[in-house]
């Protein structure tokens, strides 16, 4: 299986050249897409890697890649980076961003495929990763030309019945809440009973979620920047992200679902 985690050892910078951010409490400048950070190395590493949150670049911190960095460097050109071949570094630029929509969607298509719940859909996701398996092989031109907003829509079919088949036991006795898309920004949900919560594309942002139950809780897409996890139980938690845990805030007590790593500036 592709993988799906980034490997900055075999990328040739991109996530810090091809996409722009502006000077906020995120990013201590602003840079332009397609111009390299002044931090970049000449060998693509990252000269302040170890002190990011320090220097004002906590942003960095929290990107993910899932992997497109090094499957644009390695496969898609080859090999041959955009400082050795500089006629090409337009093209990679503009080809980073959709490879990365892709490593996306195989990261949650992979994850639906672990559900026991959702066994009876397991058959359809596999040929889907298969499907985009292939679609991230292709040439630059081909994938420029690509409809990954159609792609989203076929793998978004699938990840939504899996969600319900998962979330239907979640055993708590009552229907379950659809907080798709709510503003719970700064809500007060200390030791909220959220499981089998839909809380697909909520707004979470610096809420407090303190010993909050999320077992079984979809969080596919919710923004949990600066979200106070601390205490708060995610096993079994359905679409997560590691950079959505790097965003937020927690402590040793919040307990994570399997796989993820516990971000190294929670207390």
């Amino acid at each position: 299986m592709k993988t799906l985690r980034a490997d900055c050892e075999n990328c040739f910078g991109l996530c810090c050249v091809a996409l722009p951010f502006t000077a906020s409490a995120d990013f201590a400048v602003s840079k332009d897409a397609g111009k390299p950070c002044a931090n970049l190395r000449t060998d693509f590493g990252c000269g302040i890697h170890a002190r990011l949150r320090d220097s004002g670049y906590s942003g960095c911190t929290v990107y993910d890649c899932f992997g497109a960095g090094q499957q644009v460097s390695q496969v898609t050109f080859g090999g041959t980076s955009w400082r050795e071949a500089p006629d090409t570094a337009r093209q990679m630029f503009d080809v980073f961003p959709v490879v990365r929509q892709l490593h996306e969607l195989l990261w949650y298509v992979t994850q639906a495929l672990t559900l026991d719940a959702a066994r009876e859909l397991h058959g359809k996701l596999r040929r889907r990763r298969e499907h985009i398996e292939e679609l991230t092989r292709l040439a630059p031109g081909a994938l420029l030309k690509l409809d990954v907003g159609a792609e989203r829509e076929q793998v978004n079919v699938l990840l939504l019945r899996a969600s319900e088949l998962v979330r239907a036991g979640a055993g708590t006795g009552r229907k379950k809440k659809d907080r798709r898309g709510a503003d719970l920004m700064g809500a007060r949900l200390r030791n909220a009973d959220l499981r089998g919560v839909s809380l697909r594309g909520a707004y979470l942002i610096a809420a407090d979620l303190t010993g909050a139950d999320l077992r079984l809780a979809d969080l596919i897409g919710a923004d949990l920047r600066d979200a106070d996890l601390s205490g708060a139980d995610l096993t079994g938690c359905i679409f997560l992200t590691q950079p959505q845990l790097n965003a937020a805030r927690g402590d040793a007590a919040t307990r994570l679902p399997d796989g993820f790593t516990r971000p190294a500036h929670w207390s």
